[in-house]
């Protein structure tokens, strides 16, 4: 009778242990603090940079904004598939992994604010640019109700823009 209870009991070493213990949830949550860090330090430099106007400089950047944000979702995606293990094992890490994505946040929308502004002012540079070009093309006629003649496909320019800086 001992060996059947025995056998129905479940072996303590077999049972798989999915929950992270407090050593395995700080390694997640520094994979994802040094995600965030690297990121936005990354972010920063480029804010810099394109405030000051060196906009090539800012785009050497993109591969390596690419892979730092791909280290960023996927530490996200790790901690998002462990994160009612980490609030059992430490909430006070994840309450401080908000709070540092709270401010990472904030540096993004600066970032993204920054980014909107410069493709507004070129945007209007080039808008500008085009309008000056169509003026000296079109010529300078009136209707017989005197008003101003409206200019036709022929005579309108395309404006060449060329991507690479």
């Amino acid at each position: 009778m001992n060996q059947f209870n025995a056998s129905r009991q479940p072996m303590q070493s077999q049972r798989p242990n999915t929950a992270p213990g407090s050593v395995e949830a700080r390694k997640v949550a520094e994979r994802l603090m040094d995600a965030m860090s690297a990121l936005l330090g990354l972010i920063e430099r480029e804010t810099e940079l394109v405030r000051a106007g060196k906009i090539r400089e800012a785009m050497t950047l993109e591969k390596q904004k690419q892979e730092l944000s791909r280290n960023y979702v996927t530490a996200v995606s790790e901690l998002k598939a462990n994160q009612a293990q980490l609030a059992k094992s430490a909430p006070e890490l994840l309450s401080t992994l908000h709070r540092h994505h709270d401010a990472f946040r904030a540096m993004l929308q600066v970032n993204l604010t920054v980014l909107a502004t410069a493709h507004a002012v070129s945007e209007s540079v080039v808008r500008g640019v085009n309008a000056e070009i169509q003026k000296r093309n079109v010529p300078n006629t009136y209707t017989a109700a005197g008003r101003r003649a409206t200019p036709g496909p022929r005579h309108i320019t395309p404006l060449s823009v060329s991507r690479s800086l």
